[in-house]
């Protein structure tokens, strides 16, 4: 078992080849594929199955068990796993959409022990942001990047010359006197009724406090709503180019993945 502790705090990508697996786990859909690390893209179909209610340690990491076990996979290929929270050193230190009970919890060692292989685990955002940074809406980009998902809430990762700095959950910034996503999520904009244009009044004032924070040379939207990223992203005035994000459903498996077969 690969433990989180041998790991540092950021992550330098490193090239890899070959087949890779990724699992993206979420709060209503547990997804795993095989990936070509080369070319950043799903060999063959996905295969899902839902998230278990309550959605326990043991119940999720068996799901993830059955998942892999859908694939002839080497016995020595490390797993990748995103998980919908802060992630600190194969540890879940937060929970969002899955059970309280992760909190504390280990993953690497909990998903590992239900598969029998190596397993290696972090923050869902930052797997799709860094899956989007080698494959994606911004390849080859310099400098740094800024990746959002919005959907439920608002997930993001920083990516700095190609290496991530994880966990940052910059959708939880206090703004105005709220949490940023309970008012710039797209959770927000179909709750509220709002406009495409009403929407870009609440992305354009997060987005500048991002600016203001960290000065990106980029910024990538992912999330369900980026398919309409032309109704709304044009009206955001930035200082930084803003893009939607290439990989879409893609990028956590992708992600986890890579990320899987760079710590192994």
């Amino acid at each position: 078992m690969i433990r989180g502790s041998q790991r540092f705090g950021r992550v330098r990508s490193r090239e890899v080849s070959g087949i890779g697996f990724g699992v993206d786990i979420g709060g209503s859909g547990i997804k795993g594929a095989l990936v070509d690390l080369a070319a950043g893209a799903m060999v063959g179909d996905r295969y899902r199955i839902e998230t278990p209610q309550p959605a326990t340690p043991d119940a999720v990491a068996k799901v993830v068990a059955e998942v892999v076990d859908e694939f002839d996979l080497p016995a020595d290929l490390v797993i990748g796993v995103t998980f919908p929270a802060v992630v600190l050193h194969g540890v879940a230190m937060s929970a969002a959409n899955v059970d309280d009970s992760w909190i504390g919890t280990n993953v690497e060692e909990v998903v590992g022990a239900a598969c029998g292989r190596a397993v290696v685990a972090f923050n869902d955002a930052d797997a799709a942001g860094y899956a989007e940074t080698r494959f994606g809406a911004a390849k080859d980009i310099p400098g740094t990047v800024f990746f959002c998902t919005l959907g439920t809430g608002i997930g993001t990762a920083l990516i700095v010359d190609g290496i991530l700095v994880p966990n940052l959950e910059l959708g939880h910034l206090e703004l105005d006197g709220y949490d940023a996503e309970t008012r710039a999520a797209d959770s927000a904009r179909e709750r509220e009724n709002l406009t495409f244009s009403e929407y870009a009044e609440r992305l354009q004032r997060y987005f500048e406090h991002i600016e203001m924070l960290f000065w990106p040379d980029l910024i990538v939207v992912g999330g369900g709503v980026s398919k309409d990223a032309d109704q709304f992203l044009p009206l955001l005035k930035l200082r930084a180019p803003i893009v939607p994000a290439k990989l879409r459903n893609s990028a956590g498996i992708v992600g986890a993945a890579l990320l899987g077969a760079e710590h192994s």
